[in-house]
Formats: C-alpha cells, sequence, structure tokens
C-alpha cells in the first residue's frame, strides 16, 4: 500500500499579542522630531507622523527614520487631526505622545508590560481601554516644573476617539482606565524657549476663543482660556483671566476640579494693594479649602495671606503641615508647590519665623533657601535682622554668610549689602560696602 505523500505546510508566524502603533501630529518639529520617534524604536511595529503643515525638515527627518507620513490640513482643531492619525493606525495599542514628549527607554519598556499584560486577559481586555501614567514637565533647566497625568496609551478601538478642539481628552469613562504610576511621560514644549520659538501660547488663546464662539457657556473653555491669558502679565489679560476664573468659580459641578483649584491659587495670588484686598483674598482661601480640604498649594496660599495680615503664628502652624505633606511622595503628583516651588514654601515658613521672632526657624529655612537661590533678597533681609537683633556679632554674621556668598565676587558683597540696608542694618551694610570696594580696588 502506497502512503500519501502530505504537502508540507508553512507554518503561518504567530500575530504578536501586541501591535503598537505610535501616532502623533507634528508642525515644525525638526529639532524634536528624531527624539520623538527614537524612544519607540524597537517596540512600536509602525510609526505614525501626521504633519499639519511643516515649513521645516520635519517631514523629511521622519521619513528618513522610518515613519508613515500623512499630511492633514490643519483646521484649528487638535482632535480632529489625532483622530485622523488614529485612523492610520492598523495596531491592536496605540502610544499617542506629541513630538515634544517622549518616553524613557527603561519606561517605554515597562509600558509595554502593562499592555501586554491587559491584552492577555480577556477580562482586563474588556475593561481597560487607557493606561494613565504621570506627566513630567520639565523646564528650561531639565529640572520637573509640574506632575500632572494623561492617558496616551489606548486601545484602538472606534469608540475610543478625542474630543475638543483645544485640551483634547479620550471619550472613555474613568471605569474604563488604569494607572501606571511606574512610568511618565517627560514634556518639554511648555518651556519658555519653546514657548517663546513656537508662539503655542498665543495659538492656544486664539483655539479657545474661537471654540467659546461655539460654545459660549462652556465654563471649562472659559477655564482654560483663564489658564493661558494668566501667562500674558498685561492687565488687560491678567484682568480677563479674574472675571473668568470667578466665572469658573461659580458654575458648581460641571467645571473640572482641576481648573477650579486653579482658579482659587490666581485669586488667592493677586497682589493686594489694601486691606479690603487681603480680606478678600482671605475669603476666597477659606472657601477654597472648604472645597479641597487639605490640599498642600491651597494652605501654602492660606498661609502667605495670613502672614501678610501678620498672623504669623496661625501661618506658622499651617506652613509646618504643609512642609510635612511635602515631604511625603504621595504628594508630588498633584502640587505645584511640592513640584515646583518648595523655595517659595521655605521662604514664607522664614516669614513667619521672623514675625515670631524665632531665631533658629529664621536661620533654618532661610539657609535652606538661600543655599538652593542667593538671590532671593527678601529672605536674605529678615536673615541679617533677625541675627543682629539677637546679638550675632558683625563678624560672626560674616562667616555665616561665607557659607552661602561668594566673597571675591563684587556682585554677592553688593548684593548682601543691598539687603542689610533694605532691613536697617546700615553698620552692617557699610562693612560689607567696604569689603566690596577692597575687592574693586585689588582689581
Amino acid at each position: 500500500m502506497s502512503k500519501k505523500k502530505h504537502k508540507k505546510r508553512n507554518p503561518q508566524p504567530a500575530q504578536p499579542l501586541v501591535r503598537l502603533s505610535q501616532c502623533m501630529i507634528v508642525k515644525n518639529e525638526e529639532k524634536n522630531i528624531e527624539t520623538a520617534l527614537s524612544w519607540a524604536k524597537g517596540i512600536a511595529f509602525e510609526q505614525i507622523v501626521v504633519d499639519t503643515g511643516s515649513t521645516d525638515r520635519t517631514v523629511e527627518i521622519a521619513e528618513k527614520m522610518g515613519a508613515k507620513v500623512y499630511h492633514f490640513e490643519w483646521i484649528k482643531d487638535f482632535a480632529a487631526a489625532k483622530n485622523y492619525a488614529i485612523e492610520q493606525a492598523s495596531g491592536n495599542w496605540i502610544a499617542f505622545l506629541d513630538a515634544d514628549e517622549y518616553f524613557s527607554r527603561e519606561d517605554a519598556n515597562k509600558m509595554m508590560g502593562h499592555i501586554r499584560r491587559i491584552q492577555a486577559d480577556p477580562q482586563l481586555r474588556a475593561n481597560w481601554l487607557v493606561l494613565h501614567c504621570p506627566w513630567v514637565q520639565v523646564d528650561d533647566e531639565g529640572k520637573a516644573s509640574a506632575i500632572n497625568e494623561q492617558g496616551r496609551v489606548f486601545r484602538n478601538l472606534p469608540t475610543v476617539r478625542y474630543v475638543g478642539r483645544i485640551h483634547e481628552i479620550l471619550s472613555v469613562q474613568s471605569e474604563n482606565t488604569v494607572r501606571a504610576d511606574d512610568i511618565a511621560i517627560m514634556h518639554t514644549g511648555y518651556t519658555d524657549a519653546a514657548y517663546e520659538e513656537t508662539g503655542k501660547l498665543n495659538r492656544n488663546i486664539d483655539i479657545l476663543r474661537a471654540e467659546l464662539a461655539e460654545k459660549p457657556d462652556d465654563l471649562n473653555l472659559k477655564g482654560y482660556l483663564a489658564d493661558s491669558l494668566k501667562s500674558q502679565a498685561d492687565e488687560e489679560s491678567l484682568a480677563e483671566t479674574e472675571s473668568l476664573f470667578r466665572e469658573v468659580l461659580g458654575g458648581g459641578e460641571e467645571v473640572f476640579p482641576a481648573l477650579k483649584k486653579r482658579a482659587y491659587m490666581f485669586l488667592m495670588d493677586m497682589r493686594a494693594s489694601s486691606a479690603e484686598d487681603l480680606l478678600k483674598r482671605e475669603e476666597t482661601a477659606l472657601k477654597a479649602l472648604d472645597e479641597f480640604p487639605g490640599d498642600l498649594d491651597l494652605e501654602y496660599y492660606y498661609a502667605s495671606i495670613l502672614n501678610a495680615k501678620g498672623d504669623h503664628r496661625t501661618a506658622w502652624d499651617i506652613l509646618q503641615g504643609c512642609e510635612v505633606k511635602m515631604l511625603r511622595a504621595g504628594s508630588l503628583e498633584d502640587s505645584e508647590v511640592a513640584t515646583t516651588k518648595p523655595m517659595l514654601l521655605f521662604n514664607q515658613l522664614v516669614l513667619a519665623a521672623n514675625g515670631l521672632d524665632d531665631v533658629e526657624g529664621v536661620i533654618k529655612y532661610a539657609t535652606m533657601t538661600l543655599t538652593a537661590d542667593k538671590t532671593q533678597d527678601r529672605v536674605l533681609r529678615p536673615y541679617i535682622a533677625t541675627l543682629l537683633k539677637n546679638k550675632v556679632t558683625e563678624e560672626e554674621l560674616i562667616g555665616l554668610l561665607a557659607k552661602l556668598y561668594d566673597y571675591s565676587s563684587p556682585r554677592d558683597l553688593m548684593f548682601i549689602a543691598r539687603a542689610a540696608k533694605d532691613c536697617g542694618a546700615l553698620n552692617f551694610a557699610r562693612a560689607v560696602m567696604d569689603m566690596a570696594s577692597s575687592m574693586l580696588e585689588g582689581h
């Protein structure tokens, strides 16, 4: 009996559990595009770049790096452009970072581990559609200036799309998101240099105004517009910012909590030119803390108002509590003071300690502040005044300041002398001026 020969079939390669499409929309990002595409090399099976009108080498660089480049006519609608990019993706997961954002290589690998775990479990896959992770704003010096949370990694489903012309968000319910606190998106696009170079601030304001013209009662849009306008710093913009933020605070539960908090912080931080203004700021602070009890940022601003009123004891107690909170790692994610302005907290502690004649407190917090930034004259002034008031000799004070300032620098000596003069320590100011003069004569 003859045996039939069965033709061998070539086994089909198994489909990977996760096929990640990296997507981004770009315009004139030749400085960032290489970094933006590099982090996903070896992880994403395709990289999709949608250009909205670049006039530099962005498209050329992206194509050389192997990205699939598409073109989309800019219609002042970020959601529309991003959704067009998603429609070009064939992966089952999407990582949608901007050109000025990136994962570290280590975090990119961790991110893949998270989504493989979700993809492998039918129940998790059905319920968890978006991966949320910390979003870290890096300033011009490479330091973290803000930490937020973003959902930029998500399943490629027809129901998962962006909404909103600007400050666009994914149309996904919160119960369908999962947090991944061990990875972080690094973002450089809001640095002073980036804003000056790209004009992002004016662009955002224009888009927000256009969307508000269509939705004049949308308080969240008004909050976003106010948050952009406050950076303009001119009187007209600041007046509009105040008006919009006051509308936001009267809006009830429909306003995003983060926008409400920004509104409170802006109103609490406004310059007080009279006792009446200070009273209004205090009323705002109490209302804010009633709505956000225990919030580190709001407690800090409230304490600064109390210091301005002269209630240094209450301010000191609140600020001491703020310091404890700031040192807890969990408070860093949602706190402006903890992530970007810790020296301002110590500054207020110096003012409170000075008001209480607490010599040890002044020395402790002034030293911490001046070690980080020796140009803080409003900290140096009470530091000098308090020590001289408490029988520290001029020679001893010069020795203490030598640990913070460079006595071979006339600029440093002049800075100390000016601070001493401003706080009434005229003899000490003259002594330091003599040192500076001798230094200049030696040159």
